[in-house]
């Protein structure tokens, strides 16, 4: 066993699941540089951190396996000596602390999603109220998230997340406008906005949906170019976000909106308070509004009680409303849930099959939107070097999760964190090739 290492601190923060995490670890190490920290994030033992935080999920099963293992051989590091402190926080935490420090003690602590201030104080750090809405960035530094509140009032039958972020809160928009200034000078030129659920935003503080007001607000930030809208909940949608998408060039034409399912008596069980009619009316609006807009949506097959008839309607869904870009996942129990009482009765391989059709389906409307941009020159934001290629995105992708453009750096000549117009050459399932106009930027 290593003895204690004499060095000074040194933190490595690793973030499981979602985008809203990855806001949180970025606050947590700020805080910890300003306490002068030596910080690293989702580093490994080459960094020879003597701290570990492990920020993690609990949203689905498969999240919580991934975090429960990522613990585990923390935990296995922790026993030998390699790191003197391992601390958890996070959803996962959140929801099963007690289970968990019964279950895997060599955690020396657990927090939860809202305890930031107890995690610094064990670690001997003072919380700096003065950094409110300050980030040190773990992404990219042209691009960042931006969460605009925390929390979901919703009751989906489905979803664990209010049991693991409570109640919504909005953050207001003048702290907003500040972060996003903040962001500009530090080159961040594209806000991806996240929240539990977008379009509630303003409610708690405003008394009314101000998501609208906010985009124009953050669209006069100077340096901002680009502003992506994601988790936007389809019930009660605020039609004047597509008037601000028109009207503001910096607002993307791009729309993140998990739909989950199309079915009226599956949308009924999950307790989505829409139905298919209205759903499709919202869709129908955007395009008309916005006709260049780009529709990502979330689909969840497999739902207790899900029939053959009520897939087959989903199916339907997808093949009529030619989503731009879809993401599926497979039902699984989450304790506390509305839907944990249901019966879990559609066997792992059927979710499976049905999830694997709903992305055929896709795959296919996906290469012919694809095809249908060749020949077009589109404004590119540049994010790496990989392998021959740049690789970058128009404003219809968001990063890691949509299609990318590709294009070769024998011949082509681009700045990362920069634009380009690029032109279309050529389109696969869900990736584009394209060169600079004229060979240039």
């Amino acid at each position: 066993m290593k003895t204690k290492s004499h060095k000074p601190d040194k933190v490595n923060v690793v973030t499981l699941g979602c985008s809203k995490n990855v806001v949180d670890s970025e606050v947590l190490m700020m805080q910890l540089r300003a306490n002068d920290y030596d910080v690293v994030h989702d580093g490994g033992m080459a960094d020879e951190p003597n701290i570990v935080v492990i920020n993690t999920c609990g949203f689905i099963e498969r999240a919580k396996e991934e975090s429960i293992n990522t613990i585990l051989e923390y935990a296995e590091i922790r026993k030998t000596g390699d790191i003197d402190k391992l601390y958890v926080t996070g959803c996962l935490s959140e929801r099963y602390k007690d289970d968990l420090e019964q279950e895997i003690p060599e955690v020396d602590a657990y927090f939860g999603t809202l305890e930031l201030p107890h995690l610094l104080s064990k670690l001997n750090a003072d919380y700096q109220h003065d950094l409110i809405g300050e980030r040190l960035l773990s992404t990219p530094p042209h691009y960042a998230y931006l969460k605009i509140s925390e929390g979901c009032n919703r009751t989906c039958a489905f979803c664990a997340i209010p049991l693991m972020r409570g109640k919504h809160v909005s953050k207001t928009i003048e702290a907003l406008v500040a972060e996003a200034k903040n962001l500009a000078r530090n080159g961040v030129k594209e806000l991806m906005l996240i929240a539990q659920e977008l379009t509630y935003y303003g409610l708690d503080i405003y008394k009314k949906r101000e998501l609208p007001r906010l985009l124009h607000a953050l669209a006069d930030v100077e340096g901002i170019e680009w502003i992506r809208l994601h988790y936007a909940y389809p019930s009660k949608f605020p039609l004047e976000i597509f008037d601000a998408m028109a009207e503001r060039k910096e607002v993307c034409n791009y729309l993140d909106i998990p739909f989950q399912h199309a079915s009226d008596t599956v949308l009924e069980r999950m307790r989505r308070q829409i139905t298919r009619t209205e759903q499709e009316e919202l869709i129908a609006y955007a395009r008309k509004r916005v006709p260049e807009i780009a529709i990502r949506t979330t689909l969840l097959v497999g739902f207790p009680g899900e029939t053959e008839e009520e897939f087959e309607e989903l199916c339907d869904f997808v093949q009529k409303m030619r989503f731009e870009r879809v993401g599926v996942f497979t039902y699984s129990h989450e304790e506390n849930t509305p839907a944990d009482v249901l019966p879990d009765d559609i066997p792992q391989e059927v979710k499976e099959a049905r999830a694997a059709r709903i992305m055929e389906i896709q795959q296919d409307i996906s290469l012919e939107k694809n095809a249908a941009k060749a020949g077009q020159t589109l404004r590119v934001l540049f994010d790496r070097k990989e392998g021959e290629y740049f690789v970058g995105r128009t404003e219809y992708d968001s990063p890691e999760v949509d299609n990318e453009v590709l294009v070769k750096a024998a011949d082509n000549y681009v700045r990362i964190g920069d634009f380009a117009q690029i032109k279309i050459t050529d389109a696969g399932d869900y990736d584009l090739y394209g060169a600079t106009v004229d060979g240039r930027n």
